[in-house]
């Protein structure tokens, strides 16, 4: 089964989705550095979803009420009550910089103006936890090097 965020990565743009992912409209972001935080756990997504914790009611955010609204992750409660290594982290990571979940977790990531303050908060993490250092891009390129050996060929 494929994730609803598979269409994002097969367009290779940066994008606003809507319902389950299937509607997607591009959007220029800051390309900051990423600090990702990779605890060890496995969080089965399923079971984040079919939580009966899990809150239902929040009012669906619209791309252009993005700037004027702060968003938030509801499946992040459940899995920090049950995944306690993921809240961990997102303490640890919150301390240098805002930290989210991504998507049903369990990875963490904060974005920083540039490599070397990610590569310096990178380099205090505990051992426990994996740690990935990138930068995010409103193009893969990827797609800009198929784009090119097009044009070539």
């Amino acid at each position: 089964m494929l994730g609803a965020d598979v269409p994002v990565f097969v367009r290779g743009r940066a994008a606003w989705a809507e319902g389950v992912g299937e509607r997607l409209t591009p959007v220029e972001l800051p390309e900051a550095w990423v600090v990702v935080l990779v605890p060890p756990v496995q969080v089965d997504t399923g079971k984040i979803f079919s939580a009966p914790e899990l809150t239902r009611d929040k009012q669906i955010i619209k791309i252009r009420d993005l700037s004027r609204q702060p968003t938030e992750n509801v499946c992040e409660p459940v899995v920090v009550k049950r995944h306690p290594e993921v809240g961990a982290a997102l303490d640890w990571l919150g301390r240098h910089a805002e930290a989210r979940m991504s998507g049903t977790g369990g990875c963490v990531f904060a974005r920083f103006r540039n490599e070397a303050e990610a590569r310096a908060v990178a380099g205090q993490v505990p051992g426990a936890w994996g740690v990935i250092v990138a930068r995010a891009l409103n193009r893969s390129p990827l797609h800009d090097a198929l784009d090119s050996s097009r044009r070539q060929g």
